[in-house]
């Protein structure tokens, strides 16, 4: 076993008993040989070549013997030392490691833990060695954490990951809690199961996590802020536009009108000059009408989402020659201005595309509202694009287009295919804080 930290156990010696048992016969068998060719020599029981014979024999059996007990027990030793010397290399790298390193023995107690691991818990190693695993886990993570290695050891896996995607959580020696990631793996050692954790201290990482989540939260409220801002400007625009100088023109328009009817039968450059500024009147007034509903529709304010939206399709379908097919999925679509808005922006944005860029020939647009959330599907049979057109430059559409359901929490999915049209599915939860930035 390598420890890395505790004192490794030694292998066992090299034992001359052990090896005696295996090459004892062959030199008993040796000696027996040469003695009893000696006898038989000394008392003239066989010639003078059988003894010699013997004799040479039993000592050649005897030197194999020799040979081969000191090769074996060479081997035995360079054995051993390359065992002893892959341990201490294994230990040195296991207490020079970054990361934590504990081993834990199958009733759970700590057998291995480097010098990183004193570092992370504070804890010092002879504190921690044969103690249980769960000094080093909040109490309220200890019954899951030792049923969690049971069953792992249960799964025959040799390594995993450890919580995913969950972030664990360590105890220090003073008490504190801290955020870690570990990995897990298993092996048998002398007929016994150890389990290895490794594991990494992200303190850091999680509270960088955290500013960033907290920075995301701050910009959507901001920006948030500043389309509510801007709706609100381009409202009050748009109704001075309609209210002061729509109607100072259309007065004007009158008094023109006045005018050219009190003119003199003959003066036929004076009525042609009235006519031509009537004309113009005409046109201004329809052009201010016009930049004040592209502002903010003020039946969008007045009247609510349903008409402002069936206004648009008809408004979209008279300008562009293209039939747009409307349908309004629930009965009760009225939704707070935020999110009126945002539907209003998205299928306004939808449809000018369609128009300008997906040369198409009918659109459809269904609304919806269902599992506390507001559902808009806007199609088109037109070109169509790549996927990797989305992200070119210059696609400013498409970006405010997520931007403003981001900023209410939805979801945005743009299917599109060269030559098979697109279609555009929004979803934005109704209820605050729905989705997770």
């Amino acid at each position: 076993m390598v420890t890395g930290s505790a004192s490794p156990p030694q292998p066992p010696e090299f034992s001359v008993g052990r090896l005696l048992i295996i090459f004892g016969p062959m030199l008993a068998v040796g000696a027996a040989t040469v003695l009893l060719a000696l006898v038989a020599g000394l008392f003239g029981f066989h010639r003078y070549e059988m003894y010699l014979v013997a004799t040479v024999l039993g000592a050649s059996v005897m030197l194999l013997a020799v040979i081969l007990f000191y090769r074996q027990a060479g081997e035995r030793n360079a054995s051993e030392l390359a065992l002893r010397n892959a341990e201490a290399r294994v230990s040195d790298i296991v207490e020079a490691a970054m990361d934590a390193i504990i081993s834990v023995d199958e009733t759970q107690r700590i057998v291995i833990y480097n010098a990183a691991a004193e570092k992370v818990f504070g804890w010092p190693r002879a504190a921690v060695l044969g103690q249980r695993l769960d000094m080093l886990l909040p109490e309220r993570l200890r019954a899951g954490h030792r049923s969690h290695i049971e069953q792992f050891g249960r799964t025959g896996a040799t390594a995993r990951r450890m919580g995913d995607p969950r972030v664990l959580y360590g105890l220090r020696a003073s008490g504190d809690e801290f955020p870690i990631e570990a990995s897990i793996s298993q092996h048998i050692e002398a007929g016994k199961k150890l389990f290895t954790v490794i594991l990494r201290d992200v303190t850091e990482r999680v509270r960088a996590e955290e500013a960033l989540r907290r920075s995301k939260e701050d910009l959507r409220e901001l920006a948030l802020a500043s389309h509510t801002v801007r709706e609100q400007e381009k409202s009050r625009v748009a109704r001075e536009l309609h209210d002061e100088l729509a109607q100072a023109l259309t007065a004007l328009k009158m008094d023109v009108t006045w005018i050219r009817e009190h003119v003199r039968a003959g003066d036929s450059p004076v009525a042609k000059k009235l006519s031509d500024i009537e004309t113009l009147l005409d046109g201004t007034v329809a052009a201010t009408r016009r930049i004040s509903a592209d502002l903010r529709p003020l039946m969008l304010d007045d009247l609510g989402l349903v008409p402002a939206v069936e206004w648009l399709v008809q408004k979209f379908t008279e300008r562009n020659g293209i039939p747009c097919e409307l349908e309004l999925g629930a009965a009760d679509l009225e939704l707070e201005d935020a999110h009126a808005t945002a539907v209003f922006r998205i299928l306004q944005e939808s449809l000018t595309n369609a128009a300008r860029h997906a040369q198409a020939s009918r659109v459809e647009v269904s609304i919806d509202r269902r599992d506390g959330a507001i559902a808009l599907r806007v199609r088109d049979n037109g070109r169509g694009f790549s996927s990797s057109d989305q992200g070119k430059a210059g696609s400013f559409g498409l970006m405010g287009l997520r931007e403003r359901t981001y900023l209410l929490g939805g979801e945005v999915s743009i299917a599109s295919e060269p030559g098979r049209g697109t279609t555009i599915e929004v979803r934005i939860p109704l209820e605050a804080g729905a989705v997770e930035p």
